[in-house]
């Protein structure tokens, strides 16, 4: 295998839950070649549920940061850094109808990692060169939770509110809320996000001179 010439531009991205990340990151990976970009997803690095906290009713929480495998991220990572390839299964949040996939990471240039708690974990947000933020109003992101979660998840309304309410909200305000100002630009997805997209594109075609 060819080893990368440089070290990779690493580009972390968060966000609340439900504010876009996903689609965003899709149409950001859709300008690229497979060579040029490789996205990370923290969603892969949840630990078993036996190993998940419950709340004070007993309900699993996956909205903490203690949730996720980070030793393993970083692992992973610096395999990366090293130009060798990453493998592991999908995570699939325990949807009975929903099959894991085999997913292989190949060392690009450019390398995003994405999740909730990544500029939380202090190792984790030292490797990032850009930090992006997507945001969106609590109300918007509140109704894509409830038609995702419901499609994708297989959870019912009132244990997506429940989530909601004693999970994500606290969360979002604890560990996402105070590095919203840290970070090189706020993506605002109430509607769109075309023009902050054309502005990323820009700056990692600078990337891959």
């Amino acid at each position: 295998m060819e080893l990368i010439k440089r070290r990779p531009v690493f580009v972390g991205i968060t966000g609340g839950s439900a504010s876009g990340k996903t689609t965003f990151i899709k149409k950001l990976s859709e300008k690229f070649n497979t060579n040029q970009i490789c996205v990370i997803s923290q969603d892969h690095y949840y630990k078993p549920i036996s190993e998940q906290k419950l709340d004070e009713n007993g309900e699993v929480n996956f909205d903490l940061p203690e949730a996720i495998d980070f030793n393993r991220l970083l692992k992973d990572v610096k395999s990366l850094q090293k130009g060798e390839k990453v493998e592991l299964v999908e995570y699939t949040f325990n949807n009975p109808k929903k099959f894991p996939k085999k997913l292989t990471w190949m060392p690009t240039p450019i390398i995003i990692i994405e999740g909730l708690f990544i500029f939380h974990h202090p190792k984790v947000a030292k490797i990032f060169d850009l930090k992006l933020f997507i945001e969106a109003k609590e109300e918007i992101k509140l109704n894509r939770r409830l038609a995702r979660d419901f499609a994708e998840r297989a959870m019912t309304k009132d244990q997506i509110l429940y989530q909601w309410n004693n999970h994500v909200k606290p969360s979002y305000d604890k560990y996402l809320l105070p590095y919203r100002e840290d970070v090189d630009m706020i993506i605002m997805n109430n509607t769109h996000f075309e023009n902050s997209l054309n502005i990323i594109v820009n700056h990692f075609n600078t990337y891959l001179i």
